[in-house]
């Protein structure tokens, strides 16, 4: 009797998969709790040891706790790249609890990304030989990966290509292209006066601030695709003080280097317009932009595949979020990001999995794999091959 083909596998696999994503969304992982991300750090490193047959290391950089599976002995040639903490604050589970009704799945972090990480897992035990295969799961992805970006940049280099198991885009799409991604302070510092007796002998930190607004946000181009957006501001002490000290957040994004490049000159450059006043510049660049040209091979290989496993046709899309995915692109390892969970509402109270899709994403991301093992020059491989794990 012929075997069954990886979808019908995959969905074979599904209780367990649901089982697996329901662990991960009931330990609360949100990244700046540490003891909680080490909690959940546990939980993953259980479930993967079930799936995987063998247990992770444990890396703690600056109380943060990664994760890291070097499955086979040889060079690491695939990088299964995610992350296990969330946006939502212990407690979260309370008034959005987990659940699964009418084929959509529910709960905080479920969609960004837990289900990716049981679906990568249950990709990888699909696979006749595993060798080859990395699966880094860092702890502060959420926060601009702090600590983990040399872990992540290090388990890429030298693979023929990062699979991040972020969630799709809408409908399912595939994420080719991420805006890189930069973060500022902007720091006055005038000199205080009384507001209502002298204010002539102050430095009003409010005043310069709203010139530096005014100047930072023309810093944009909508025709490049660069976004530059002051955020957060604050001023002052007093109501009748003239501010001695103020700060201003900006967030950029851009599509190339040569955009985050001029935009970090620029901001550098800012000049103060009241006399008496000091600027101070804080933060940079903290994502490399994930180009069409760096995901491009990868889409159509894994479009490909997708045909002959009978799924859905793929689609892309170009996103303005970052990911740890920025990160394996910015040094020059192919990279396809959103291959994990279909839904949407990521880090909204309408959070959700659809658990139809599940199978076959994980079907996908298990052929991907294995054609990225065989490597050039060698026999296109059958993503039929291979036999379930337990």
């Amino acid at each position: 009797m012929d075997s069954p083909d990886p979808v019908t596998r995959m969905r074979a696999a599904l209780p367990g998969m649901l089982t697996d994503i329901e662990e991960l969304v009931t330990c609360e992982s949100p990244s700046a709790d540490l003891a909680a991300v080490a909690r959940s750090a546990d939980t993953v490193a259980r479930v993967g040891t079930r799936r995987l047959g063998v247990p992770p290391e444990r890396i703690v950089i600056d109380g943060r706790t990664h994760l890291r599976w070097r499955l086979g002995d040889g060079p690491a040639r695939v990088l299964l790249l995610g992350h296990h903490d969330t946006v939502w604050p212990l407690g979260s589970l309370e008034t959005r609890p987990y659940a699964v009704s009418g084929g959509v799945l529910r709960g905080p972090g479920s969609f960004d990304m837990k289900a990716g990480l049981a679906l990568a897992m249950h990709a990888v035990a699909s696979l006749a030989d595993p060798s080859g295969v990395t699966l880094l799961v860092t702890g502060d992805e959420e926060i601009g990966s702090p600590s983990s970006r040399t872990l992540v940049e290090d388990a890429a280099a030298g693979c023929a290509g990062a699979l991040v198991l972020e969630a799709s885009a809408d409908g399912g799409a595939l994420k080719t292209e991420r805006k890189g991604v930069s973060s500022y302070g902007v720091h006055v510092h005038g000199r205080a006066a009384h507001a209502g007796l002298e204010p002539q002998r102050g430095v009003n930190a409010s005043v310069e601030l709203a010139h530096q607004v005014l100047a930072i946000g023309a810093l944009g181009r909508d025709e490049r695709g660069t976004t530059v957006t002051p955020t957060t501001m604050s001023a002052g002490t007093t109501r009748n003080t003239v501010p001695a000290a103020g700060e201003l957040a900006v967030d950029v994004r851009v599509r190339d280097a040569a955009e985050q490049a001029r935009v970090d000159a620029a901001i550098r450059s800012l000049s103060p317009v009241l006399d008496g006043a000091r600027l101070e510049i804080s933060g940079g660049p903290n994502r490399p932009p994930l180009t069409l040209e760096a995901s491009s091979a990868l889409f159509s290989a894994a479009a490909a595949l997708a045909g002959r496993l009978g799924l859905p046709p793929l689609t892309r899309a170009a996103v303005g979020g970052g990911s740890d995915g920025n990160f394996t692109a910015g040094i020059g390892t192919p990279t396809l990001d959103g291959l994990g969970a279909v839904g949407g509402g990521a880090h909204a109270d309408d959070e959700h999995v659809l658990v139809d899709a599940l199978p076959g994403r994980a079907a996908l991301v298990a052929a991907l794999v294995t054609e990225l093992l065989a490597g050039p020059g060698r026999p296109e491989p059958d993503p039929s091959a291979g036999a379930p794990r337990p």
